[in-house]
């Protein structure tokens, strides 16, 4: 039986997932792939998981690297379940490139390439958003490509970590709106 529990952000209504003992899942509500681990039966419950998974959204939507990551249950290939191991490592307020997570990959199997398209399907997946930090993978040039929740939450999200605001322009206040 899967748990799902839901958490208000500055940019819009996040919907996390749990087995009970970890989570499983945490989308923006609608993003692309949402809900794509959750089992259709579920029942919405208060879980210490969900209390843990709240105080780090809410260090995190204050500016701050959390100091810690609430346990995680990832349902997946080991191809994706790598590729995800390697965005837990990308610092807050940092990017890596699609081809440079390739690379790590390549190089950790001894081979001497790795398709950047395969982890950018790998990183699109990711069902624990935020938390493995997807939004920090960026394009070759250091481009603004893909983000199931959304390039502006994308661009917000970077923004906000490295503490240079959301430009108004750029914003659009309807995501906020629960």
């Amino acid at each position: 039986m899967d748990f799902t529990h839901h958490f208000r952000s500055p940019i819009g209504g996040i919907t996390l997932a749990s087995d009970g003992d970890a989570l499983t899942g945490l989308w923006f509500d609608g993003q692309k792939y949402f809900a794509d681990t959750l089992a259709a039966r579920h029942t919405e419950k208060e879980l210490a998981v969900f209390e843990q998974a709240d105080r780090w959204l809410t260090t995190y939507f204050s500016g701050k690297a959390p100091d810690y990551t609430p346990p995680l249950r990832l349902r997946a290939t080991p191809f994706r379940q790598e590729v995800w191991d390697i965005l837990l490592t990308i610092p807050f307020g940092e990017t890596m490139t699609y081809g440079e997570i390739a690379g790590i990959l390549a190089r950790r199997h001894a081979r001497s390439g790795m398709s950047a398209q395969a982890v950018g399907g790998a990183v699109g997946h990711n069902p624990i958003s935020l938390i493995i930090p997807c939004h920090r993978v960026v394009g070759a040039k250091g481009g603004l490509t893909g983000y199931a929740g959304g390039l502006d939450k994308k661009k917000w999200l970077l923004a906000m970590e490295n503490g240079t605001g959301v430009p108004s322009s750029e914003y659009n206040p309807s995501i906020t709106k629960p």
